[in-house]
């Protein structure tokens, strides 16, 4: 059975939102969905305009990686959020943005498909050990139009474990590949968006507090022990204890055997996390 291809007018079937995927711009192929995405935004594209694509030459991953975007298998899509948030409240907004990202495309997968979908701080999407997705979010300013977030969402859909390159088959997977059978792609872009708009209005109307807690409940990297890759090139490795207020990771290193010293407690903010154990 071969899964339906991506059409603007099925997905708007779909859509039960009230602005995000209400003006949509579906292209077969594009170098990055959030790079069209985010020159769209500062040239004044309004709030809830979705770049699609079908294929992607350059897609963006996180610290600066690559995204593998074969055609006709998989979801590329990128959002444009323009939402009037208080000063006082803005680190808050783009500090639990990403996390609130990855944990409503978790739901909205579990909604349409049988997987049960976890997420890795901050903000990659996990069945078992394997990574499904991913979410890349990016801000800026557009004249006369303010500041603006774009929310970027990669997740394998309908490949295959041949379909990714050898170097992928042991650590990525799709829903397909997962669950058996084939996956309408249209049907769960629009159930992203829906699950996307009812998150980011909740944590509108009352704060963190709900979606840290749905978060935390989510998120396979609480608990574990985990090396940190860090922005400056250095990595560290301990115990990821908590999801903090800010949406920071609680890592623990613990002292050296044998030491009375104190554990170190970092708080990361931007770190590509390996589960250890």
């Amino acid at each position: 059975m071969h899964p339906s291809p991506l059409a603007v007018p099925a997905i708007q079937a779909f859509l039960t939102t009230d602005s995000l995927g209400r003006r949509i711009h579906l292209h077969e192929r594009l170098d990055s969905t959030n790079r069209e995405a985010m020159a769209m935004a500062q040239a004044g594209a309004g709030h809830g305009t979705l770049l699609l694509a079908d294929a992607q030459t350059a897609g963006k991953g996180r610290m600066a990686r690559t995204w593998f975007s074969p055609p006709g298998l998989n979801i590329y899509a990128s959002v444009i959020i323009r939402v009037p948030i208080e000063t006082s409240r803005m680190a808050v907004w783009l500090s639990w943005l990403p996390l609130m990202a990855a944990l409503s495309v978790a739901e909205a997968i579990e909604t349409v498909a049988d997987a049960r979908v976890a997420v890795k701080w901050p903000n990659d999407l996990l069945i078992g050990e394997r990574k499904l997705g991913g979410i890349l979010c990016e801000s800026g300013t557009s004249p006369g139009a303010g500041a603006f977030q774009v929310i970027g969402m990669g997740i394998n859909v309908n490949g295959m474990r041949t379909d990714f390159p050898e170097e992928l088959q042991e650590s990525a997977t799709s829903i397909r590949q997962e669950t058996g059978g084939p996956i309408d792609r249209n049907r769960l872009v629009a159930q992203l968006l829906s699950g996307l708009e009812s998150r980011m209005k909740e944590l509108l109307s009352a704060g963190r507090e709900p979606l840290a807690r749905a978060y935390r409940r989510r998120c396979a990297t609480i608990g574990r022990t985990v090396k940190a890759l860090l922005a400056d090139g250095n990595e560290c490795i301990g115990t990821a204890e908590a999801v903090a207020e800010d949406g920071s990771l609680t890592l623990v290193q613990a002292s050296a055997s044998g030491t009375n010293q104190t554990p170190v407690v970092r708080q990361l903010r931007a770190a590509d996390i390996v589960h250890v154990r």
